[in-house]
């Protein structure tokens, strides 16, 4: 075969095979040895660049040398600022309900505020007032009558859970009755956590629309964390298989010339 053939053995073969791009020839000397391409020893075990992805997306890719694990990367930087920026807009929403609901509803009912949980803000929302705990003046408990306040709604469904008529009240020493005052004392509130709207349906509506915001805040924030943990998965099984179809993948040739420009010896 003379050089001219040689030489476009040299150029074709590497593409049919899709390799990388070939290396520039220089002349060898006699005996010499190509230089070792291989990467070191840790990283051509199938498991580190998985893992290296599962800690940090994108980092199994750019130990690989594959510029998509810069995309990975960048990916999970702007989604941990998004989710971090939501959270905070949570936070300052729910903090300014349970300001405005103390200052507005609560403060009349208790001089010091201790904050309820979410719960409780949400039957704050529903309800104009909570109405009272104990509607007897005297030593006798009687639950708040009232429909319209919670505390009446939570007596209101006490009695058709257990009462046969809604309507009678049964003797208050029976077991019916009991269990009845005993679900409404467990679910009514009273004392400090009393409230009401009575003249600032306004601000109520101020109060709802800061539930609302710190809910979708938090719940984005939710969301945003469900991503994070799709990119680690996602640039994880990607390593994996770019690993494993590299260990399976047969060896690129280079070609490398001695001294005498006519004989050509390739390097695996």
């Amino acid at each position: 075969m003379k050089v001219s053939a040689w030489w476009a053995l040299a150029f074709l073969l590497p593409g049919s095979l899709g390799a990388q791009v070939m290396p520039a020839f220089r002349p060898v000397t006699a005996g010499e040895r190509a230089p070792s391409t291989d990467p070191p020893p840790l990283l051509r075990r199938v498991w580190v660049r998985p893992v290296a992805s599962l800690l940090a997306p994108g980092t199994g890719q750019l130990l690989a040398g594959q510029a998509r694990g810069a995309v990975y990367l960048a990916f999970e930087l702007w989604v941990v600022t998004r989710a971090v920026a939501s959270n905070h807009r949570g936070g300052e929403q729910a903090a300014r309900y349970r300001e405005l609901a103390y200052d507005v509803a609560r403060r009349q009912f208790s001089s010091a505020r201790v904050d309820g949980p979410f719960e409780y803000y949400e039957s704050m929302e529903k309800f104009v007032e909570s109405g009272v705990f104990d509607a007897d003046a005297g030593p006798a408990f009687l639950p708040e009558a009232d429909p319209a306040t919670y505390n009446g709604s939570v007596w209101s469904l006490a009695r058709r859970t257990f009462f046969q008529n809604p309507d009678s009240l049964p003797d208050q020493a029976s077991p019916a009755f009991l269990r009845a005052v005993a679900f409404y004392q467990a679910r009514a509130v009273g004392g400090q956590f009393r409230w009401s709207w009575r003249g600032a349906r306004l601000e109520q509506d101020v109060f709802r629309g800061a539930i609302r915001s710190s809910d979708d805040a938090f719940r984005l924030r939710t969301n945003y964390l469900g991503v994070l943990v799709l990119n680690h998965l996602a640039s994880t099984i990607d390593a994996l298989i770019s690993a494993k179809a590299a260990r399976r993948s047969p060896a690129v040739p280079q070609f490398r010339f001695q001294a005498n420009p006519e004989a050509a010896t390739v390097v695996w």
